[in-house]
């Protein structure tokens, strides 16, 4: 179906009348020429849509009626549509990708802010074992929430938080003394390590070489919250990084600031290269800093 046509059909359904129509269109239009577009209509569809019931009125038919339910809304909705995209409001579902601690312990806050100020915004959230890329690239995810080793040149970034990084050890045995940590001592503990994320497993490495630590590896994870989980059962002890200023904390956990390097990680928020998507642009009005 022509769509001028059914634009025309609309106007005189609504005002009963073809002279009332040319008078309601949001454009300059005569009389024939609306009485045109819906004649051609009814062509087109074979159907009577209108019966006159007075000189200068006109009643929708049954199928008339049927079309006119299915069109009209579609129709009214087009100037709040254009108002929405001139103004740059537009709803949607954000499909937002983190890592678990940063689903946690970042975007509850941020997610509440958003949610605040556009309720017509949903988020899909997706907890990710390491920061994948690929999926801004295919469109799987329009924002992603990470650290990142490097920035590539096509993506953009903003930075919405800094993560420490803390040692984490059972409270129970000798390498805990008084709410402290002995490095010397935890070499004899089994240490987990990241096991997706490689880039993590070598930070963890590093920083446990600089302090002259050679850990006894015995368990792998993908999360940082599931490692927190393995050192609360005391079966090991980990380095992780941490948002709070207290570190990370955990029944059955002493944390310690790792000193040497003194490791600090920015946390981003990155998307496609280019103008952000008004969705992304609505969440990183809403975004904390760091």
């Amino acid at each position: 179906m022509n769509l001028q046509r059914l634009e025309g059909f609309y106007w005189v359904a609504k005002q009963q009348g073809y002279a009332r129509a040319a008078r309601a269109f949001p454009y300059p239009i005569t009389q024939p020429g609306v009485h045109q577009q819906v004649r051609r209509l009814e062509d087109e569809l074979g159907v009577k849509l209108f019966e006159r019931v007075g000189k200068d009125k006109v009643v929708l038919t049954p199928r008339g009626q049927l079309l006119f339910d299915g069109f009209a809304p579609f129709y009214e909705q087009l100037a709040v549509l254009e108002a929405q995209v001139k103004g740059g409001q537009v709803g949607g579902t954000l499909k937002l990708c983190a890592a678990g601690h940063l689903l946690r312990h970042l975007m509850p806050e941020w997610l509440r802010r958003l949610q605040s100020r556009r309720p017509d915004i949903t988020v899909a959230l997706t907890e990710l074992p390491h920061a994948d890329l690929e999926l801004l690239r295919r469109g799987d995810a329009d924002l992603l929430v990470d650290w990142l080793p490097e920035i590539p040149a096509d993506v953009e970034v903003r930075e919405v938080a800094r993560a420490e990084a803390w040692i984490v050890a059972p409270t129970h045995g000798p390498h805990a003394q008084k709410g402290r940590l002995s490095l010397a001592t935890l070499a004899q503990v089994p240490f987990i390590g990241y096991q997706a994320d490689r880039q993590l497993k070598a930070l963890q490495l590093a920083a446990l070489e600089a302090h002259g630590v050679r850990p006894r590896e015995a368990f792998g994870a993908d999360s940082s919250d599931t490692i927190l989980g393995f050192v609360a059962a005391g079966l090991g002890f980990s380095l992780i990084p941490g948002l709070n200023a207290a570190g990370p904390k955990a029944p059955g956990v002493v944390a310690q600031r790792l000193e040497r390097p003194q490791a600090r990680f920015p946390i981003h928020a990155v998307w496609r290269r280019g103008r952000p998507h008004p969705l992304v642009e609505a969440a990183l009005e809403c975004a904390p800093t760091p």
